[in-house]
């Protein structure tokens, strides 16, 4: 493992970005919001210490052991893939522009029509609504395609989102999975 980021290295990650994970055609596609500077420092998405992703992947029965980020590019053997939909690091996702968000719903619609996921698992609603123009969405499956492939929307795994319990929030991923 590597050593954890210094708060040098966290505010050079500042406006960096780090590579998708490309899920395998049929697959999953789970998209961020956008990567932390944690994230981005180490260049594995959901780094950040706290942050619930992997144990909710792991809980729900997507993976049959807990992952590190670092193991990231393990994903497409489970079927899945990782992606942003804003792709600059922030301290915050508040830091992002409406712009941004929409350019980046844009730019998820191209990726999903090249690599045809079966479903778009995005993470984070408010983030989705502003970048789809859809301010009535809610947490679950909806009844809409992205370029094709079913919709989900999950809740942001940030260990700062204190409506979800990492039990709930994997009880979202398995339902899902489901």
């Amino acid at each position: 493992m590597t050593p954890r980021p210094t708060a040098a290295d966290l505010e050079a990650a500042r406006d960096r970005t780090i590579p998708d994970v490309v899920p395998p055609e049929g697959g999953v596609l789970f998209c961020g919001i956008n990567p932390g500077l944690y994230s981005a420092a180490t260049g594995w998405h959901f780094a950040r210490p706290g942050n619930r992703f992997w144990p909710a992947l792991h809980r729900s029965g997507f993976t049959d052991r807990l992952l590190h980020p670092s193991e990231q590019d393990l994903l497409p053997s489970y079927g899945a893939g990782i992606t942003n939909l804003a792709a600059r690091a922030t301290a915050q996702a508040a830091e992002l522009t409406p712009d941004e968000l929409r350019e980046g719903g844009a730019l998820l619609e191209k990726f999903v029509a090249e690599h045809r996921p079966r479903i778009v698992a995005v993470l984070g609603v408010t983030a989705f609504r502003t970048a789809f123009g859809r301010p009535k969405v809610k947490i679950g499956p909806q009844e809409e395609r992205l370029t094709g492939a079913a919709l989900w929307i999950l809740p942001n795994p940030s260990g700062l989102n204190a409506h979800y319990t990492p039990a709930a929030l994997a009880e979202e991923f398995r339902r899902l999975l489901e």
